[in-house]
């Protein structure tokens, strides 16, 4: 980590975002205090917590694997932190049914986890970590052993909880898809850094620099050279130009096609451009009801509209302004 500068909302969703091996597993590992910061402050509810034992920091953590134990019901392993905090008894029913009724697994309390679906398992580790009712809660890819099916409908059950209970929740991930469908706000990670921070909105439409416009977006956005800077437009941008809406505002940018890849709604349209940028390569996303059918080796007339070109400096990635092309 190097000099990570980060806080939340209380009740924000935040997603630290970034490829493998970039640091966010490691910052909410800090946070949770199952590693120790080198320097700096780590502050939960404007408490500094750096010496605070894991428990005392009133955190959820939910790892990847979900780490159930698979010799206790569904109901003792829900009620398990409550019996190390010394909860009362008395109380524990009444705290283990409503962390499952959050998640819909009051039917499920009898079982052994041999006995559940991987959705349902996921279901039972948030419970587990909910009862415990933190002031932060901490999800380390609780997704990632589910199917694309599953994922998605998890994704969304997730994101219902989280705005019913209104817990502080830092989720990390390297699935796009996960963070900008999850998160109030994105931090993007590289090396140890925190690259951009800013609503899904922000992050995608104006990056801060040739890593996060790389990374965000399927297919990623387009990256040319041109003298003295780098210019980025996304795929989705780069149209015909018949089909922009004006003919007003335009960089036209000629585009031979060298392969076409159907999607179904969508097409991914391969080629390089010619002309200023001679022989950059390129991709354009067009629904499947404009320019039907395409033919691959042909020069077309595409354009982008002059306020979704982005720059950015040769040296450094950095965001730079406008400048005429």
């Amino acid at each position: 980590m190097d000099s990570v500068d980060l806080s939340t909302k209380e009740g924000e969703f935040l997603v630290l975002l970034g490829p493998s091996g970039c640091g966010k597993t490691t910052l909410l590992r800090m946070i949770a205090g199952l590693e120790r910061p080198t320097a700096g402050e780590i502050l939960i509810g404007g408490r500094v917590v750096n010496e605070l034992a894991p428990r005392a920091r009133k955190i959820a953590m939910v790892f990847q694997s979900y780490a159930l134990y698979p010799h206790m019901s569904v109901y003792k392993n829900i009620a398990f932190p409550l019996k190390a905090q010394g909860v009362p008894k008395a109380t524990i029913p009444q705290k283990v049914e409503w962390a499952a009724s959050l998640f819909g697994i009051e039917k499920l309390l009898q079982r052994k986890p041999r006995q559940l679906s991987g959705g349902e398992r996921q279901r039972v580790a948030l419970a587990r970590a909910v009862v415990r009712e933190p002031s932060v809660f901490l999800l380390d890819e609780p997704l990632s052993n589910l199917d694309a099916k599953l994922r998605a409908t998890a994704r969304d059950e997730l994101q219902q909880f989280q705005r019913r209970i209104g817990i502080t929740t830092l989720y990390v991930t390297h699935d796009q898809i996960e963070a900008m469908g999850l998160g109030d706000r994105i931090a993007v990670m590289q090396g140890g850094k925190v690259r951009q921070i800013g609503t899904p909105s922000e992050v995608y439409d104006e990056p801060a620099d040739t890593f996060v416009a790389g990374f965000l977006g399927s297919p990623p956005m387009n990256v040319v050279e041109a003298p003295d800077a780098l210019i980025g437009f996304r795929p989705e941008h780069f149209l015909p130009r018949e089909a922009h809406e004006s003919p007003a505002g335009l960089t036209a940018l000629p585009f031979r096609i060298t392969r076409v890849e159907y999607l179904g709604a969508d097409r991914l349209i391969y080629g390089v451009l010619e002309g200023k940028f001679q022989g950059a390569k390129v991709i354009a996303r067009l629904p499947s009801t404009v320019m039907a059918p395409v033919e691959v080796g042909r020069r077309y007339e595409f354009a982008v509209k002059e306020k979704d070109l982005k720059f950015f400096a040769t040296a450094t990635g950095l965001r730079t302004p406008p400048r005429p092309l």
